[in-house]
């Protein structure tokens, strides 16, 4: 390799490096003539007073928070809780019902009791027992594809206590609706 060659190397290494450092400085160093924020114009004096400044100071500006708190809200009248399609919708009344509540309803007619609904059945399947010499008996549950071992106290699915467990049933309480039911052994 020549002597040279490795001089031009470096030559054009060095005024490579003074070009990048020149191109850097001038994107960073701001320019008096060009100043964006002089071109932007402030719509509001409210808006310029609450423009944060330049500086960086920690103290509480108490006239910009005094004319923050001076605007006052002027909506639209809209409802932004409703779509307009809510507002479309025709309100139909529903007659009253025959027998009514309470007896006020036709005249003649026999008052109806309303009874609200019982809760729902415990839709599991009671499908094995297992016990050992000196252990508490343990039943085999399923509902749908899933299948639990319990033995009594047990809480299955967090919904389902185990109360009481016999060869021919299982007794357990639903832990929402206070709601106990007797499961019988599933004859397959």
């Amino acid at each position: 390799m020549k002597a040279g060659a490795s001089k031009v190397k470096l030559y054009a290494a060095v005024v490579l490096s003074i070009g990048a450092v020149m191109v850097v400085a001038w994107t960073l160093i701001p320019h008096g003539s060009h100043d964006e924020t002089q071109s932007v114009a402030p719509r509001d004096a409210a808006v310029s007073a609450l423009a944060p400044s330049d500086s960086l100071d920690p103290r509480l500006h108490l006239e910009l928070l005094a004319s923050a708190e001076g605007v006052k809200y002027e909506g639209s009248g809209k409802n932004i809780f409703r779509s307009s399609e809510e507002d479309r919708i025709e309100r139909v009344k529903v007659p009253p019902l025959l027998g009514g509540i309470g007896g006020k309803g036709a005249p003649g007619a026999a008052p109806v009791a309303v009874q609200p609904p019982g809760p729902p059945p415990i839709n599991m399947k009671y499908f094995g027992l297992a016990s050992g010499k000196g252990e508490n008996p343990k039943a085999f549950l399923s509902q749908g594809d899933n299948v639990w071992i319990a033995k009594e106290g047990d809480v299955v699915n967090r919904h389902y206590k185990i109360v009481r467990i016999s060869p021919r049933e299982v007794e357990i309480e639903d832990l929402l609706n206070s709601h106990r039911e007797s499961v019988p052994l599933a004859q397959s």
